[in-house]
């Protein structure tokens, strides 16, 4: 079988075809994809008799929706319309032509909402507005956000949701309920003797405000005098009188909202019971970038704040202001990675020196520590997310050794603290039924030895990735990344820079092979790296090799290297002298005679540019 392009009118539909038929089969639920995209799947054909002619096998409706759209064009003036991509059969075997043709179309089946969703969710991370996709699909916009709104719910709700366990309406109305309520619908599921609501009867669980957990309230219920009623085994309290604590609830609110526009925030905006926070609309963006606070409040009286964020339209033009110099109108030097190599050595090297830390527990108690004084804007506690739009990054940080060695020490803390090993973090707990009280319990019955274990977890999961702390880290631990990382298919096609290239080269290869093929295509060099990577088609092995940007210290190819890990090291280094540089508590008193005095302001300043 080979692939090639066949004019339209060089082909017809074969009668071994499973859909053959002299009427036309109804193309409306393709078209639109057809007209957006193209025929992006190729049919199966095989010659037949007609001169250079060819009958589809397997592809009848994709051949009558090309034909379609090429009629439309035609009449608006494009007399060339596009070949159809074809599988080329053998001639003389209809056998082989009537399985493809079977395979094909019995296989296929139509998606269920969860797979689109996860089809979809790519698509918006890409850039496709809500809009976009409804028209190549031939959906209307509100079933596109129905299926995004999927994304609200947790893992296990969708995979029940797959299996056909619960219905429709239920899902719909899961997805505008908090974590925390799905976590508590989901133990109902799991109870045998417990009712669970579905339907409308959950909609009514969900909302009906008269029951309002005293958990959720932001102001000191105890303190207000507002009544409250307890279950009657005392473990959940709720309040009696349903307006009286909105009145307290909502001046804690906006208490609040003026609170963050006092820090520095663009904006602080609350969202009512009525409306909903959807994070798929919006992108992450810090105080510097004009970033709001957004305060979900929901009806049963819990309030869930999303720091940072800007809608995707914001975020599109702040990328774009920041690839142009301040006032001079002209393109800033084009950076020696691009943002998602930048985000593959990040994260491959985060991986790593998270990896490394659980090795060094003195160290991760000390960096915790630093944490707590300093402030993140980790530190609330959040686990790292590890954020990538690119599935091959994805996929190599998953199958990495250092993602692999921290995720199974992770699962022994989780069984020592007495969670599920299939938790995915151990921090990120807040209002988790588990408590702050148990947990602080279950620590006091372990030794000093396995809390310090437990400390370098929580310590991993909330380390920034791409911070300079990873830097101070992995140099005081002595990180090896070839212990951790070797090249793999999405670091080489990352790789897009020929300067940049033909440095690894020289690096791996020498530079007499890095002089005598530099004026060769980057699909050759990357293919003489990987050949000394693996030892291959008669090249030397090169062992335990790692790109600048990825050692400790890093380190860079070009003059425009400044950025990344590059940067970070440097003001990880200019933290460390100017700390140097200060007296410390064995030193002779700044204002005695001889001692070392501290930098002065514009020295401080270089240090750390």
């Amino acid at each position: 079988m080979k692939l090639d392009f066949i004019p339209l009118d060089k082909l017809v539909v074969s009668k071994a075809n499973m859909r053959y038929s002299k009427k036309a089969p109804d193309v409306s639920d393709i078209l639109p994809t057809v007209r957006s995209r193209g025929v992006i799947q190729p049919v199966i054909v095989r010659p037949n008799c007609a001169p250079d002619g060819y009958e589809i096998v397997a592809g009848s409706r994709r051949f009558h929706a090309a034909k379609i759209v090429a009629e439309e064009r035609r009449a608006a003036g494009d007399m060339t319309p596009e070949p159809m991509p074809c599988a080329i059969l053998d001639e003389d075997d209809d056998a082989a032509a009537i399985e493809a043709s079977m395979i094909e179309n019995m296989a296929r089946l139509d998606p269920d909402e969860v797979t689109q969703w996860e089809n979809f969710i790519r698509l918006v991370r890409e850039g496709r507005k809500v809009e976009d996709i409804a028209a190549t699909f031939g959906l209307p916009d509100l079933a596109v956000k129905r299926v995004l709104a999927l994304g609200n719910l947790l893992p296990a709700i969708r995979d029940l949701y797959r299996k056909e366990r619960i219905d429709a309406a239920t899902v719909r109305h899961l997805t505008m309920a908090s974590k925390s309520q799905q976590k508590a619908w989901l133990a109902l599921a799991d109870d045998e003797n417990a009712y669970l609501p579905t339907g409308h009867q959950l909609k009514a669980w969900l909302f009906g405000g008269q029951s309002i957990p005293v958990k959720h309230a932001l102001f000191d219920v105890d303190a207000s005098g507002i009544a409250t009623i307890a279950d009657l085994f005392g473990e959940d309290r709720y309040v009696a009188d349903v307006d009286a604590f909105w009145t307290a609830q909502n001046a804690e609110i906006e208490a609040r909202r003026a609170a963050y526009v006092e820090q520095g925030w663009a904006d602080a905006i609350i969202v009512p019971p009525s409306d909903h926070f959807s994070t798929w609309e919006y992108e992450k963006a810090g105080k510097r970038k004009g970033g709001r606070v957004y305060i979900d409040v929901r009806a049963t009286g819990e309030v869930i704040v999303h720091e940072g964020y800007v809608s995707g339209k914001e975020a599109r033009r702040i990328a774009k202001a920041e690839g142009w110099e301040n006032g001079t109108g002209q393109k800033a030097a084009r950076p020696e990675v691009t943002s998602t190599m930048q985000t593959y050595v990040d994260l491959h090297r985060h991986a790593a020196v998270r990896a490394a830390l659980t090795g060094h527990p003195a160290v991760a108690l000390r960096l915790m520590v630093a944490h707590a004084i300093g402030g993140s804007h980790l530190w609330r506690v959040s686990p790292e997310p590890q954020s990538t739009r690119n599935d091959e990054v994805r996929d190599s940080l998953d199958n990495s050794k250092a993602e692999a060695d921290f995720d199974e020490r992770r699962r022994a803390v989780l069984a020592v603290l007495g969670f599920s090993a299939e938790e995915p973090t151990v921090t990120g707990r807040n209002g988790d039924d588990y408590g702050v009280v148990g947990i602080f319990q279950r620590l006091l019955d372990l030794p000093d030895a396995v809390v310090m274990e437990v400390i370098a977890i929580v310590m991993g999961e909330t380390l920034a990735s791409g911070s300079a702390a990873i830097e101070a880290v992995g140099m005081e631990i002595g990180v090896d990344m070839a212990r951790c990382w070797q090249a793999d298919d999405a670091f080489f096609e990352l790789i897009r820079d020929r300067e940049v290239l033909t440095r690894i080269v020289a690096e791996v290869a020498g530079e007499t092979v890095a002089a005598a093929n530099a004026g060769e295509k980057t699909k050759t060099l990357k293919r003489i790296v990987r050949d000394h990577l693996d030892g291959a088609n008669g090249r030397e092995r090169r062992e335990n090799w790692v790109p600048r940007w990825m050692a400790f210290p890093p380190a860079a190819y070009t003059a425009r290297g400044g950025v990344g890990t590059v940067a970070a090291h440097a003001k990880a280094q200019a933290a460390r002298e100017i700390e140097r540089r200060m007296p410390g508590d064995d030193e002779p008193d700044p204002g005695a005679p001889g001692a070392v005095m501290a930098l002065p302001d514009d020295e401080a300043d270089r240090l750390a540019a």
